[in-house]
């Protein structure tokens, strides 16, 4: 019998010891225990999930019975490979024991532990870190110092897992100096930090602490992390030998896991990758499968079948190497089908995760593993020249855009009440969290750990409410995205920006072609260097001539259509080029410093964006035919944060549009909040920050300062959201989702037409482009033509001096959303024009007539011929 299962009989007799008078229900719940931990098999799980349905729970004691039955439950349940189920058991232990607030029974080792393990191996990273947050701050109190080392180790893991090295680094150097540790904890501490330099590219300070960790453990009994520690070494150094070494004390222990054994079968079949022994990495994945699923030795096929498969994070990894183990054996279309099999996995982990971050950092695999298979997709294509090899490729990768975004848009219409009031709270708690944090040192732990474990009850009951029939998005119709671009009379480009390439999929007349761009450092740094022009207006304007040869030679680098049948291009970026100006390329080579005589991608095209392909395929109709505005104008006078030609914004907008206008200390949080789902268009002119590593995009109003996710919970329909600030569609930067910006929190709100900022925009011009934007929306125009048009009346703009057209003040505001036209304001638009011309003709007409009644023509008298 393993440790673990004797640690949970000796918890669960001791619980049976200090409570000797049972009730009838506590008995029945405790030999129901007995008989399964007894004999432990799949056949006496069921029966136990089944007798546990009888028992109703009434008094403390018989609670307490019922934490334990599903601690045990959980422990065989995950040992099954059932982790969903596993981690629902460990959930309601957990629930039934805060909830009734009982004692007497070690909760964080036989439940906490385990369950934050397991949201970690899921990737659900926030729901661990709340756990073991939750435990340590426990610990802490109860000054449980195995517990205490227990949750440091667990959460340096889960900051790996999540990207957050630099914490985990900084957590484990300040245990290691400054707690009494036993070798065999130190041992443990230095692998954990040695993982974590690892993923920080600090391989030498890597290898230092792993060969520390050898030295601490050594002589000790704990094989586990021994084993690791030279295995890790091994990977680094794609050492079979030193690999052997790990494996032979890993079999020292014969209470090893399947997950474990899976787990080393897995490192051993990738390092005989490494060293290009294909057979005997084939062997070892092999052995993967059989230890992970029941049953697999009976298949005649390598690959397993789609059913078998689970939430097992070491299956995803071994039929990854499958593929390209396949790829080797130049077997491009069984590498593709095991991907196919990843996929699965993946949208199975997806499907366990509740918080929005969580979701984000798991789709970063996906997008490694989608360039894979676009790579395929492409050689394919270039030897059979089959053009349904690129559509597949384009299909593929359109699911990694804006994954999450899209799933929560979908969601949200399908939500009850009780589940959107609930994430609302959710946020709310997460916000306290976070403004708690921004504190640093002053930032008091007690509110921090009542806010999680707030979260952590909003979260069970979230799940209790959650429909497990949530929809998987379908993949994109292509047919239906030809006919819809024919139908607007547009171009899309649709960019995917890879680790090793940059692919651009361009889909015109009903056919799709497509370029890889090689992603090397060279051809980056042009990217990197082109955006930072926009860091500072003197970057341009001192040095013209220098950016447009840069700007030309970005330009070049795509591949636009050239004599293109239509002239709107939807540009889809991705990764780096999520904040590059595509109107303000130069696309013709030129030597003037005037800017409005060079010739820019704004002159050959009307460009709009958009997350995603099936964003702009599956937008709805305006929901508003008349025109009016909610319009947030703080205004900050007399302070240093005025905004002076704020007000001309506001004085030109009230004159052009009808709406609400909520000035200076009207423009509160609480009034937009109110008012923001009765209007058509909301306009925000106002500060907005990009954030930084610590703290988050947010958007200022007169009273409060707003973090982007506050505003998921809106619920707002507008056809348009303008957002005149800075830096609104910047922030926290995921390369498979995008920026965690101000304009992404509207989106999650529920507007799909946005105008918003990639830069800090100046006051001055801000107000003239939102004037002529302003304008053209009143004459009918689309809101993309608007954008483009007001572009280029701006660069006309006599009255403007040709320092301020550069592009840094004109190409700071892109466009996201549909062609749509608003009919309604067209209609108008054409009504007044016909107006004022029947006006000018009746005051024409009635000068004429005054003016013959004062001056009668003689009568004509014919002449006579000759």
């Amino acid at each position: 019998m393993c440790l673990k299962k004797i640690v949970l009989l000796f918890l669960t007799q001791l619980a049976f010891a200090q409570s000797p008078d049972y009730s009838v229900l506590e008995n029945k719940i405790y030999n129901s225990v007995d008989a399964f931990v007894a004999n432990p098999n799949e056949e006496t799980l069921k029966k136990l999930e089944l007798q546990e349905k009888q028992f109703k729970p009434k008094i403390a004691s018989e609670f307490l019975a019922l934490v334990i039955l599903n601690c045990n439950k959980a422990y065989y349940q995950n040992l099954f490979g059932q982790t969903k189920k596993s981690i629902s058991s460990y959930e309601k232990a957990w629930q039934l024991f805060d909830k009734n607030k009982l004692s007497n029974y070690d909760i964080i080792e036989s439940c906490l532990k385990p369950l934050g393990n397991l949201y970690t191996i899921i990737g659900d990273y926030e729901n661990a870190e709340n756990t073991i947050k939750h435990y340590f701050y426990i610990a802490n109190s109860e000054k449980n110092k195995d517990h205490k080392f227990a949750a440091i180790i667990n959460l340096s893991t889960v900051y790996n897992y999540s990207g957050k090295h630099l914490e985990a680094i900084d957590l484990l150097e300040k245990t290691i100096n400054s707690e009494k540790l036993s070798n065999v904890q130190k041992g443990i501490l230095c692998n954990n930090l040695g993982n974590n330099f690892l993923a920080a590219n600090k391989t030498e300070k890597a290898v230092s602490c792993y060969k520390t960790s050898i030295n601490f453990l050594k002589n000790s009994n704990e094989t586990e992390s021994l084993s690791n520690a030279y295995r890790n070494r091994a990977l680094i150094s794609n050492d079979l030998k030193l690999f052997e070494k790990a494996k032979e004390i890993f079999l020292k222990n014969k209470k090893n896991s399947p997950r474990q054994i899976a787990k080393m079968k897995y490192d051993e079949a990738f390092l005989y990758y490494q060293n290009n022994k294909f057979i005997e990495a084939q062997n070892a994945v092999k052995q993967v499968f059989k230890v992970l699923i029941p049953n697999y030795s009976k298949s005649t096929s390598i690959l397993p079948n789609k059913n078998s498969l689970y939430t097992e994070t070491t299956l995803l990894d071994a039929l990854d190497l499958q593929s390209e183990i396949y790829l080797t054996q130049n077997l491009p279309q069984k590498a593709l089908q095991s991907y196919q099999l990843s996929f699965h996995i993946e949208e199975l982990l997806q499907s366990l995760l509740v918080y929005e971050n969580s979701k984000i950092i798991t789709q970063i695999r996906n997008r490694n593993r989608t360039e894979k298979c676009i790579n395929i997709y492409f050689s394919l294509y270039q030897k059979e020249k089959k053009i349904n090899y690129l559509e597949q490729a384009f299909v593929l990768q359109e699911q990694t855009k804006s994954a999450v975004l899209k799933q929560y848009v979908a969601d949200s219409k399908t939500k009850s009440r009780e589940e959107k009031l609930i994430l609302e709270q959710l946020q709310n708690w997460n916000t306290i969290i976070l403004k708690e944090q921004q504190k640093l040192n002053l930032a008091k732990v007690s509110v921090i750990n009542e806010a999680i474990k707030k979260q952590n009850e909003l979260m069970l009951l979230l799940k209790s409410k959650k429909n497990d029939n949530g929809k998987k998005q379908d993949d994109l119709d292509l047919s239906n995205l030809y006919l819809k671009l024919k139908k607007d009379k547009a171009i899309l480009v649709e960019y995917f920006s890879g680790a090793q390439n940059i692919f651009s999929f361009t889909l015109e007349n009903g056919t799709i072609k497509v370029k890889k761009i090689e992603n090397t450092n060279v051809k980056t740094h042009v990217f990197y260097k082109y955006i930072s022009c926009f860091g500072d207006a003197s970057l341009i304007e001192t040095n013209v001539n220098e950016f447009s040869n840069l700007s030309y030679s970005v330009w070049k680098l795509f591949d636009f259509p050239s004599n293109a049948t239509f002239k709107n291009l939807i540009i889809i970026p991705d990764g780096i080029l999520n904040f590059l100006p595509f109107e303000s390329l130069i696309s013709k080579k030129t030597n003037t410093v005037n800017f409005s005589k060079m010739h820019y991608l704004l002159n050959d095209f009307e460009i709009s964006y958009n997350n995603s392909a099936a964003f702009y395929l599956n937008s709805t109709l305006l929901q508003y035919k008349k025109e009016s505005v909610l319009g947030v104008f703080p205004i900050f006078e007399n302070s240093s944060l005025e905004l002076t030609f704020s007000k001309n914004e506001l004085q030109f907008l009230k004159a052009t549009l009808d709406g609400n206008y909520l000035e200076k200390q009207k423009a509160i949080y609480t009034n937009f909040k109110q008012n923001a789902a009765n209007y058509s268009i909301l306009h925000l002119s106002t500060h907005a920050s990009s954030g930084d590593v610590f703290e988050p995009a947010s958007i200022r109003f007169y009273d409060q300062e707003i973090m982007y996710s506050q505003l998921y919970n809106l619920n707002i329909n507008p056809n348009l959201v303008v957002l005149s600030a800075c830096e609104t569609g910047l922030g926290k930067w995921y390369k498979a989702e995008g920026a965690m910006s101000v304009a992404r929190g509207f989106q999650y709100a529920g507007a799909q037409n946005l105008l918003f900022s990639l830069w800090k925009v100046n006051d001055y011009t801000t107000s003239i482009f939102m004037e002529k934007f302003y304008k053209n929306i009143k004459k009918g125009k689309s809101y993309s033509s608007a954008n483009h048009q007001a572009k280029l009346d701006f660069l006309a703009d006599e009255s403007i001096s040709n320092a301020k057209k550069s592009p840094y003040y004109w190409s700071a505001f892109v466009y996201y959303g549909t062609l749509e036209s608003n009919s309604s304001t067209n209609y108008l638009w054409w009504i007044s024009i016909l107006a004022g011309l029947i006006g000018l003709f009746l005051i024409f007409k009635l000068k004429k007539n005054a003016r013959d009644s004062k001056n009668p023509k003689e009568k004509q008298i014919p002449k006579n011929k000759v």
